[in-house]
C-alpha cells in the first residue's frame, strides 16, 4: 500500500504522526503541503471520507484560515467551492493528511490513525 502523508516541517503534530508511521513500519512519502497542494481528486477522497463533510478539511486554527475570515462562511461553501479554496493555499488544509487508494483522514490522532490504517489493508 502507498501512502502519502501531507504535512508542514514545522508542524509538531506532523512530526508525531511521522513518529507514528515510522513505528508502525509503514511506509510513506512525505509531501510538503505548503509547496505541493492535494490534488482536486485527493480532496474529494477525503471528503468522502468525512461523509460529505469539508469543513474537516480546513485548519482552522491556522493563521491564512483567520486572515481570510473563513469561519462564518465555510460551513455555506459547495463542495467545489470548498476544494478551489483548499486548492488556493496549502496552509488551509488540516494536516498531516494521510492518504493512499483505500484511506484518508485529516489531523492526528495515534488510535484514528491506527483504525483507519488496518481497515484500509484489510480492504
Amino acid at each position: 500500500m502507498s501512502y502519502r502523508l501531507y504535512q508542514y516541517n514545522k508542524c509538531s503534530t506532523c512530526r508525531a504522526a511521522i513518529k507514528f508511521l515510522k513505528a508502525k513500519e509503514i511506509e510513506f512519502e512525505v509531501i510538503d503541503i505548503s509547496s505541493q497542494i492535494p490534488s482536486r481528486d485527493e480532496l474529494n477522497q477525503v471528503i468522502d471520507f468525512y461523509n460529505g463533510d469539508h469543513k474537516k478539511l480546513f485548519n482552522t486554527a491556522g493563521r491564512v484560515y483567520r486572515e481570510l475570515g473563513l469561519k462564518d462562511k465555510v460551513a455555506f461553501f459547495s463542495r467545489e467551492e470548498a476544494i478551489a479554496q483548499l486548492r488556493s493555499d496549502g496552509m488551509l488544509i488540516k494536516r498531516p493528511l494521510l492518504i493512499s487508494n483505500s484511506i484518508s483522514i485529516a489531523g492526528f490522532n495515534g488510535i484514528k490513525w491506527e483504525e483507519v490504517i488496518k481497515k484500509g489493508r484489510s480492504e
